[in-house]
């Protein structure tokens, strides 16, 4: 089992604009970090929709998908999230959700379920691994989020979705608190007109 990081990721750095929020969930001038999955076919099977492209990008996407058997995230990407996934969220997975304010286990369409997890980091990735059996166990989000797991050392392999746009401003993943040296070896490079996709493993 794995600990994974998946994230699409502009060439200067930024993984969201500028005042993300609750009704701003990419925040400003972030449509590009996003835009070129939506018309993947992995993509829409995941949103319950039919056709879109069958590409090096979508198979990726889909790679991902089925090799992810639990997920956490931090509490703002939920909030952000909560209202654009719906009642069929694109995980099919358990999602614990990091957080310092309860709230009961939801259960969605498609075999998502929210647990809301109050005692720490280590907790929830000790619940997901439990949860996820043979499979990975992916660190969603946000990038205040990716920076805890990676600062301390529990992530095993980070696929960078390097989108071809300079953002200017915005979240950047590799800066602030859990930003240090960390060695790493290229597992995989796959460049499309989309996205350079770039995968790593740490070193540990």
């Amino acid at each position: 089992m794995t600990v994974t990081a998946d994230l699409a990721i502009s060439l200067d750095g930024y993984v969201a604009g500028t005042d993300v929020g609750i009704d701003n969930p990419g925040g400003n001038g972030a449509e590009p970090l996003f835009e070129w999955i939506h018309n993947l076919a992995s993509w829409r099977e995941r949103q319950g929709m039919t056709g879109g492209e069958e590409n090096e990008d979508s198979r990726l996407m889909r790679e991902w998908f089925d090799a992810t058997g639990a997920v956490v995230m931090g509490r703002m990407m939920y909030d952000t999230g909560e209202e654009f996934w719906g009642d069929n969220p694109p995980f099919r997975t358990p999602v614990f959700v990091l957080t310092h304010r309860p709230r009961p286990t939801l259960a969605k369409e498609g075999g998502t379920t929210f647990t809301f997890v109050t005692d720490g980091m280590h907790s929830a990735l000790d619940r997901a691994r439990a949860a996820a059996g043979d499979r990975n166990v992916d660190i969603a989000g946000g990038a205040s989020t990716v920076r805890q797991y990676l600062d301390a050392g529990l992530i095993d392999e980070l696929q960078l979705h390097v989108v071809p746009a300079l953002l200017g401003e915005g979240l950047r993943l590799f800066d602030g608190p859990g930003a240090q040296r960390q060695n790493l070896e290229q597992v995989r490079m796959v460049g499309t007109p989309l996205a350079t996709h770039l995968k790593y493993r740490f070193v540990k």
